[in-house]
């Protein structure tokens, strides 16, 4: 932890700053995942070795600044082999509710997802939705999602999805395509909707969709280990102005927020002695401290 003290740190006068991390995941190894998905998350993701999801919220604490606090959801996919069921997630947040924000999920290709979205607001008591569309193996913005569109505008209930690429084969890179979110914000402008990962390798595609639509955002979660990608996109999103658009989020436990929070401050470090265009570092400072919760209709 010797980067802790050094990430919350401010000039004297100055009160911490709280972070949002609008990404991060709670799940039980290896219950909520088949063989498969753990057979391709050990060849692809992680050069061989089992990749262990297992999640503990103090190991979370012990990774990010003290201010901090989080959304937090685990998934459903039947079709890539991941279901966590939102008793779980809600038991998680129940433990820790004065810096945990839970989400449900739902795969709307199962049968009974329209009472799970129930029970997970009427009951369960969570505060948004994480639907897994290309890993599920559907399109947000089919017309059979209308009822979820509604449920979350009725209920002024965020969204996140994940957007981006995977190693789960038969996921169909397809439903992960950001353009479908543009559809959906059309018919729903009043839903507030984070892309996940920026639509990586789709970024462009994200930063248009996040400049036309008001309620539409981006997170930057799981994305400083591929740092030069990450320069290139960020450097779209400055030259497109949308930097007002983009939240923080880590996508623990595949990374933290502390490394999350370093990667984005290093970026400019290799650029050193060449003539590419710099980031702008105040606007990752804001990035980081950016407050979500207002954004997502999630104030207390």
């Amino acid at each position: 932890f010797h980067r802790f003290d050094m990430l919350c740190q401010w000039p004297s006068g100055e009160e911490t700053k709280m972070i949002i991390d609008v990404h991060s995941h709670a799940w039980k190894f290896p219950d909520h995942f088949n063989d498969d998905f753990r057979l391709q998350a050990a060849r692809r993701a992680k050069a061989g070795v089992e990749l262990d999801l297992t999640v503990e919220y103090e190991a979370y604490r012990n990774t990010a600044p003290a201010e901090t606090r989080t959304i937090v959801f685990g998934g459903k996919a039947r079709l890539s082999g991941l279901w966590v069921d939102d008793r779980y997630v809600a038991d998680y947040v129940n433990a820790h509710p004065e810096t945990l924000i839970g989400y449900m999920s739902l795969d709307p290709t199962q049968a009974g997802w329209q009472d799970e979205m129930r029970e997970g607001y009427e009951v369960l008591g969570l505060k948004g939705i994480k639907l897994l569309s290309m890993y599920a193996g559907f399109r947000p913005d089919d017309r059979l999602l209308d009822p979820l569109w509604e449920f979350a505008t009725q209920n002024k209930l965020p969204v996140l999805l994940h957007t981006g690429t995977t190693f789960v084969a038969q996921a169909p890179l397809d439903c992960t395509l950001p353009i479908h979110i543009d559809r959906v914000a059309i018919r729903f402008p009043e839903v507030r909707i984070v892309m996940a990962h920026l639509s990586h390798p789709y970024e462009g595609e994200s930063v248009v969709v996040i400049r036309k639509h008001p309620h539409v955002y981006a997170d930057i979660s799981a994305l400083h280990y591929r740092p030069f990608q990450l320069y290139h996109s960020l450097m779209l999103v400055q030259e497109y102005g949308v930097w007002d658009k983009l939240l923080f989020g880590s996508d623990y436990p595949f990374t933290t927020v502390n490394a999350s929070i370093e990667g984005l401050r290093n970026l400019n470090l290799m650029l050193e002695g060449t003539a590419l265009p710099r980031l702008d570092t105040e606007q990752i400072e804001s990035l980081i401290f950016r407050n979500a919760l207002p954004l997502l209709g999630l104030e207390d």
